[in-house]
């Protein structure tokens, strides 16, 4: 799996660049908001989902972790698709995202191109409880960075642990556990966490919460 990709940008267009990497050239699908940020010649780091699909292979890029995650979110719900979570990506940023779920408002998800109706009512109600919301909606002042920094990495490790097949409000606890428990500051890189998450949950249960024989 293609976790990360660190190169030069040698093409950009709307939603899309290439990145050569050690000479080759890599094409990750971006959000618009994102490739506005970028420049042919900039060298970037990229946190990438790869997308594999019967007749397909596509990377997906992201600024961070916390991105990454909240893609991988999005495609647990049904009816939506790696090109429609980016799509949200491109519109909503992580804030937006957990107060329009914690707000049961589908409002912002509708106003997403190629987000109907009923896929937006969805994306509220399967990621109920999956994000925790900034205690703040104020946006550029200290209260709400701080606020910021606080969930983003709870929610990529929740992200992480149930991409990996554990139930959800086992991730939830162990991530709440695990960053409560840290003495770092700042937080440890999600892989650090993550490691310890698995390790709290412990290596004689499976991702099912069963035990392993």
């Amino acid at each position: 799996m293609i976790a990360s990709l660190r190169g030069t940008i040698v093409a950009l267009a709307t939603g899309r660049l290439v990145l050569e990497v050690a000479g080759v050239g890599y094409a990750v699908a971006i959000t618009e908001r994102h490739a506005r940020e970028l420049r042919v010649g900039d060298t970037v780091r990229l946190h990438t989902a790869l997308v594999v699909r019967e007749d397909d292979l596509s990377l997906f890029g992201f600024v961070d972790e916390v991105e990454l995650g909240l893609f991988e979110l999005l495609r647990t719900v049904s009816g939506v698709g790696p090109k429609s979570a980016l799509g949200v990506l491109g519109s909503m940023d992580a804030d937006a995202i957990a107060h329009a779920i914690a707000n049961d408002d589908d409002a912002p998800f509708r106003a997403v191109s190629g987000i109907g109706p009923k896929t937006a009512k969805l994306i509220v109600v399967t990621l109920a409880g999956k994000l925790e919301a900034p205690r703040t909606p104020a946006r550029g002042t200290a209260a709400g960075e701080d606020a910021r920094a606080e969930t983003a990495p709870r929610t990529a490790l929740v992200a992480a642990l149930t991409g990996l097949g554990w139930p959800e409000r086992t991730a939830l606890e162990a991530a709440t556990a695990v960053i409560d428990q840290a003495e770092e500051a700042p937080l440890p890189e999600l892989s650090v966490l993550l490691r310890r998450a698995l390790a709290q949950l412990g290596p004689a249960r499976d991702a099912r919460g069963g035990s392993a024989r």
